[in-house]
């Protein structure tokens, strides 16, 4: 067994290889960018080593200065995780030529599964169904079409993560669907060549976990239903499907094992399969992976199995420790994937300072997180932050006991999909188990729509503003209490606070455990907070008592409140300060979310309407056109080309066009 193994990979999957590293008494080495100096998985690493600057291409994915951090401790062994390096057979290559084993199937394995064309060949030649389909120029996908029938599926043949998959339903559009996928595929993965299948009408993307070691022998573990998808994303896995039956489910698994003793493989690794809803006994190959999943933690609490630990094993000449007749599913277990990113704004994706983070815990509940206190969250690397998985003795215990545990999830000082989730889970179609590869895209709209700021929220603010403003001194002068009385008697204590597009005016008159709060012009409301510690604000209001957690953030001046899986960042104005759009004064142009300045189209003192493109930010491969809120002039432009920006920072002002003619000499 190896003594001292290298996890070339960050974040939630680093820290969780490194955890089973440390129970299996192997050193475990953590490597890192500057992006990363404090991350999480470097202090929980045994050795943690610099690799580079935070461009990925420069740290993570710099064969070379993995490598040599591997070389410079000492490691037998890499395990790369997966994202990043972790099938690129090139890497496992040079692992070798290094004396380094790569934690992973053979090389060879990686290159038969990683070109989609060629991997339907060989498996299909080992007699695993494949979808009907062609390849090759565009006349023969134009032909390959007329055969198949539409609608059809245009995909990159190298590619993944589904980019570059185009769904054509008429000859009329088949032509500019090739010239839009090649040019994708050309950029994101170098290799322009498609192939088309058939669109199989409710497609639900089901996956099998197989096993094999180097003495060949090979298992499955069962299924995983990966259908809620969006833009071919995975948002909710879980294990087994709903969909399947025993029969099904034995074909599919030995279906599976075919295809990877097909290319010889070793270790753990995915056979992915698309099965029509109207047709669940008809299923069809649809590509290998050929790392660890990120759903991998659903198998792993129905089979009892530690999955990294068998990729060790494998890794270090072992026999399989387990046959395919051990093999029994037990219970259901369900993934959750939190990322970085707001619904309610078209999914951008978000960032910032981690405050801190409340996980959940308790019976069958799971976290895979790489998340702490002091965490920055910026556009260097995928939003995905943690994993919430949940176990119960069956689909319904699961999906209650995640609903749960998402609503005791909270990252404070960031933005994320957690609500999206809850309110996804709770959709009677998926409580049914009717799902399909497209549903999410149908639901979006409908459920990431921001719900409003509730009264609630702004009160309980409020009165935690107010017991911090409470004298804690052993003789109190009856005058520093701050209870708004006047000779005219009690007017209340007034705080100006805003969220969520709301800006609202708070009147509370009492003290903070015996008061009355008003929202603007509402009714009074008895109200009684009371704070447990320093992280949970209590509050009943209006006769009902709820649970916040509670975190300040000093340099923002901005309370970030947390309840039910959902988080709100209320800040405060000065009474004094007047309201912008009362003077027809526009706030500054500000960035939607972390990310690089690709292009300012406009130049210093240049008039623009309102809606014409200012800039072009650039966050997570995607770009993002910054836009004039008003008509006026461009009176400042705070950002260059090719800088990296925060969120919410301030990339240029828009000045009215008035303002600015009375602002001049």
């Amino acid at each position: 067994m190896f003594e001292t193994v290298l996890v070339a990979n960050r974040g939630e999957i680093a820290v969780r290889i490194i955890g089973t590293l440390r129970r299996m008494g192997i050193t475990s080495v953590g490597v890192y960018s500057d992006a990363d100096t404090d991350a999480r998985h470097v202090r929980e690493a045994d050795i943690a080593v610099r690799i580079g600057p935070a461009a990925a291409a420069e740290s993570y994915l710099a064969i070379d200065a993995i490598l040599d951090a591997a070389k410079r401790t000492g490691a037998q062994a890499v395990h790369p995780g997966y994202g990043f390096l972790s099938e690129n057979a090139a890497f496992a290559r040079a692992c070798a030529d290094a004396g380094l084993v790569f934690i992973g199937p053979p090389a060879e394995a990686i290159d038969a599964m990683g070109d989609k064309i060629s991997a339907k060949r060989t498996v299909s030649a080992a007699g695993v169904p494949v979808v009907p389909g062609g390849a090759g120029t565009a006349a023969e996908l134009t032909a390959a079409a007329g055969d198949i029938g539409y609608p059809i599926l245009l995909k990159p043949s190298a590619g993944g993560g589904g980019k570059g998959m185009v769904v054509v339903h008429e000859p009329g559009e088949l032509a500019d669907a090739i010239e839009s996928a090649q040019r994708v595929a050309r950029s994101a993965f170098g290799d322009d060549r498609l192939l088309a299948e058939r669109f199989v009408t409710s497609p639900r993307h089901i996956e099998i976990q197989v096993l094999a070691d180097s003495h060949g022998n090979a298992i499955h573990l069962g299924e995983r239903e990966c259908s809620l998808q969006r833009r071919h994303q995975k948002i909710i896995e879980e294990a087994p499907s709903p969909l399947l039956d025993a029969d099904t489910r034995a074909r599919m698994g030995a279906a599976a094992v075919d295809a990877a003793k097909a290319v010889d493989y070793a270790g753990a690794g995915t056979v992915e399969f698309i099965v029509s809803a109207d047709r669940p006994d008809e299923f069809f190959f649809m590509e290998m992976n050929t790392r660890l999943q990120v759903e991998h933690p659903v198998t792993e609490l129905v089979t009892g199995l530690d999955l990294v630990e068998q990729q060790v094993r494998v890794a270090a000449g072992e026999r399989l420790g387990v046959a395919q007749h051990d093999v029994r599913l037990d219970g259901h277990a369900i993934e959750a994937r939190v990322y970085a990113e707001d619904p309610a704004a078209g999914f951008l994706p978000t960032g910032g300072r981690v405050l801190a983070v409340a996980e959940p815990a308790g019976e069958g509940v799971r976290v895979d997180s790489g998340l702490q206190p002091g965490t920055v969250v910026g556009s260097d690397y995928d939003p995905m932050l943690a994993k919430v998985i949940a176990r119960g003795d069956d689909r319904e215990q699961a999906l209650l006991r995640l609903d749960e545990a998402l609503a005791g999830t909270a990252v404070f000082g960031i933005v994320t999909n957690v609500p999206f989730l809850r309110a996804l889970l709770a959709d009677d179609d998926v409580r049914a188990g009717r799902m399909d590869t497209q549903m999410v895209d149908r639901l979006a709209e409908r459920l990431a729509v921001a719900s409003p700021v509730p009264d609630e929220v702004f009160a309980a603010a409020a009165l935690d503003e107010l017991l911090g403003m409470q004298p804690t001194a052993e003789w109190v002068d009856p005058w520093a209490v701050p209870t708004g009385w006047r000779l005219g008697g009690a007017i209340g204590t007034l705080f100006r606070l805003t969220c969520g597009g709301r800006d609202v005016t708070v009147r509370v008159t009492g003290p903070p455990h015996d008061a009355t709060v008003t929202v603007d012009d509402g009714e009074p409301i008895p109200a009684r907070a009371v704070r447990r510690g320093a992280d949970v604000l209590e509050l009943t209001y209006g006769g009902r008592r709820r649970g916040y957690g509670r975190v300040m953030d000093e340099r923002a001046d901005t309370l970030w409140l947390a309840e039910g899986g959902r988080t709100w960042a209320v800040a405060e104005h000065s009474l004094l300060d007047v309201d912008a759009t009362a003077t027809g004064e526009a706030g500054p142009v500000t960035s939607p979310m972390p990310g690089t300045v690709l292009a300012v189209k406009v130049e210093l003192d240049a008039e623009v309407s309102a809606g014409q493109p200012l800039l072009v930010v650039e966050a997570m491969k995607m770009e993002h056109t910054i836009t004039a809120p008003i008509d006026g002039v461009v009176s400042e432009i705070a950002v260059k080309a090719g800088q990296k920006v925060a969120l919410e920072e301030t990339l240029a002002v828009v000045t009215p066009r008035e303002i600015e003619k009375e602002q001049q000499p």
